[in-house]
Order: C-alpha cells, then structure tokens, then sequence
C-alpha cells in the first residue's frame, strides 16, 4: 500500500507541527510557539502518526526531513529520501528494519 505524501493528507497545522518535531521541539515548546495546549500538540501528532502510519515521533522526524529534501552527498544518495522511498513502498516496519535490511 502506498502512502499519501505529507502535504495531501496532513492539516495545514499538522503540518506545522510536523516541521516542528523534525526540529526536536518538545510539545511544550510546540504549543508555545503555535498558542495551542500541550494537549492539542499530542493530538496532532497522533493524527500524524496514525495518518502517516508511523510509530514514533523519531520516524515522523526522519519522515518530515526526508520531504524537505537532502542535500545529497557526491554519489547523489540521500539516505532520508531512501528511507521515506521504503517506508512509502508498503514496507512498515520500524525505522530500525530499515537500516537493518536490504530496502528496495
């Protein structure tokens, strides 16, 4: 099964709270920044993990980073866009499987 990119089935502030977990903000700080409640960050970043059928916030942070593009290194592999290629693939797993196994 393949999955939904980020910008065609998260919320606008989904969205943002997304960028905001790929740049390691707690959800004390998020709800700061978004003058939201601790509460509604969690939420949020349920509905990004159910959404985007991840696990953890860590893999929605790979997830987010990997959207955003990489700046590839001098043979053009960015490991970011491998990994999100993989988990995209029908491949769930934990992020662990992939570094773990042979992605496609």
């Amino acid at each position: 099964m393949r999955l939904a990119k980020a910008s065609e089935s998260l919320t606008a502030t989904e969205a943002r709270v997304l960028g905001l977990v790929s740049e390691s903000k707690t959800n004390r700080e998020i709800a700061l920044i978004l003058g939201i409640s601790r509460a509604t960050v969690k939420r949020h970043i349920e509905n990004i993990l159910r959404k985007l059928r991840l696990r953890s916030r860590v893999e929605a942070a790979v997830y987010s980073l990997s959207m955003a593009g990489c700046h590839a290194s001098e043979n053009g592999h960015c490991p970011l866009a491998a990994w999100r290629k993989w988990h995209e693939s029908g491949r769930i797993g934990r992020l662990t499987d992939y570094f773990f196994s042979s992605p496609p």
